[in-house]
């Protein structure tokens, strides 16, 4: 009896544990500051889009009246999206990801223009599919140059000029880094490009729809954008391409997408892609300014309340939602775990590479040292962030830096 009485308290306790564990959780706050890394589908769009699976099936390239229902809503999500750039429906073309437009942007430009030059210049502080792109194509026999930045990030447009050469066919440099969220001047590094003939490539999945874009204004041959940066379902993204300008397809098959871009079209993807766009082109305005507000309070904060921290990227010139900082004898994969068991997802480095534990290239291009790499922290807003979240943020992030640097294998400075 003892036994049995024994066994049903230690099953109660047992849930009791339970329930406090599952209380806590509850108490525990869930805020995503990870927007830079994906963002959540808008739930506008999610409704919009949730009827298609049953409703909006038809392959694009079937005669038929269900084949051509898609077409019609392809081509208008061609129209909205174009809309957003400034660009012409029929110089978009729709990939998968941003990493399929960038790949189809270097590889496809430098092989259908080959017989131009052979030499492709790009910024050390490209997101990894382009870097990686331009890696291959050095093992196919073309030349990359990167170019420099400063602490800032900011690349020179007078050394993209000292850099072109005769065999120069294409520059590609990011409109917003999404690591530190440096926005670069696009604008004058394009007049440049076209001014020596040169094609102009810039990666704006960070900052298309939220900042204005106008490829004409900006002197923008390519560029990539993605429906899973603004609010759109992941399996879209897109790429301009200025009418005139050369590229070979890297996928062949069918001849979808003006024969760039073989495959079947993800309709509803691409749908919810064009709906994200307008939403954006509509709310862009208000929305930068209260994310701004929110932004500035977040890294003043920051600033004032830890010791021993630095704000990475430009302080002015930089993305609505970026903050971005490293802590001096502090572990940045330690800092996020210690975060995500507060209730905030955030990120070290990019979301593509935070699990190699290496550091961070961008930062190492800015002139970080690794192990001041190794304690960055980013932290992106969304559409749903709160100043409630930044509070909780300010909060809670100074105990967790000192509760990291009393641990720290760096905590002397001559071993830092």
């Amino acid at each position: 009896m003892a036994e049995i009485k024994k066994s049903v308290l230690s099953k109660a306790a047992a849930r009791r544990r339970k329930n406090n564990m599952e209380a806590k959780k509850e108490k525990t706050p869930r805020i995503y500051m990870d927007y830079g890394a994906a963002t959540p589908v808008d739930q506008r769009i999610l409704k919009k889009i949730s009827r298609f699976p049953a409703e909006v099936f038809g392959n694009t390239m079937s005669l038929h009246s269900f084949g051509q229902r898609s077409k019609g809503i392809l081509e208008e999500s061609r129209e909205i999206v174009a809309g957003l750039m400034g660009a012409k429906p029929q110089e978009i073309i729709f990939t998968g990801s941003a990493t399929e437009s960038n790949n189809l942007t270097l590889k496809g430009a430098a092989f259908a223009n080959r017989e131009r030059g052979n030499h492709i210049i790009i910024s050390p502080i490209e997101h990894s599919c382009v870097g990686e792109s331009a890696k291959w194509l050095e093992s196919q026999g073309f030349e990359v140059t990167k170019l420099k930045v400063d602490r800032y990030g900011l690349v020179d447009p007078k050394e993209v000029e000292n850099l072109i050469k005769k065999e120069t066919i294409l520059v590609s440099v990011m409109h917003a880094n999404n690591e530190i969220g440096t926005i670069e001047p696009i604008e004058e590094i394009g007049a440049i490009c076209h001014e020596k003939g040169v094609y102009f490539h810039t990666d704006a999945a960070q900052s298309l729809g939220k900042i204005p874009i106008d490829v004409n204004k900006m002197n923008i041959d390519l560029l990539t954008g993605s429906s899973q940066k603004m609010y759109g379902p992941k399996g879209a993204a897109c790429l301009f391409i200025r009418e005139g300008v050369r590229i070979s397809p890297i996928i062949h098959g069918g001849g979808q997408e003006f024969g760039l871009r073989s495959g079947t079209v993800n309709i509803a993807a691409i749908y919810g892609f064009a709906q994200a766009c307008a939403l954006c082109k509509k709310e862009m305005s208000k929305e930068s300014v209260r994310i701004v507000k929110l932004r500035d309070k977040l890294i003043k904060g920051v600033m004032d309340k830890i010791e021993g921290v630095h704000l990475n990227g430009h302080p002015e010139k930089r993305l609505p939602n970026n903050a971005n900082f490293w802590f001096e004898f502090v572990e940045g994969e330690s800092l996020i775990i210690q975060l995500d068991l507060a209730g905030i997802a955030g990120s070290t480095g990019s979301a593509c590479s935070s699990a190699k534990l290496q550091p961070s290239h961008v930062l190492l291009a800015t002139g970080l040292r690794p192990q001041e790499a190794h304690g960055s922290l980013r932290l992106t807003l969304g559409r749903w962030t709160t100043e409630k979240e930044i509070n909780y943020v300010l909060k809670v992030l100074p105990g967790i830096i000192k509760q990291l640097r009393e641990i720290s294998p760096f905590k002397k400075q001559e071993d830092y």
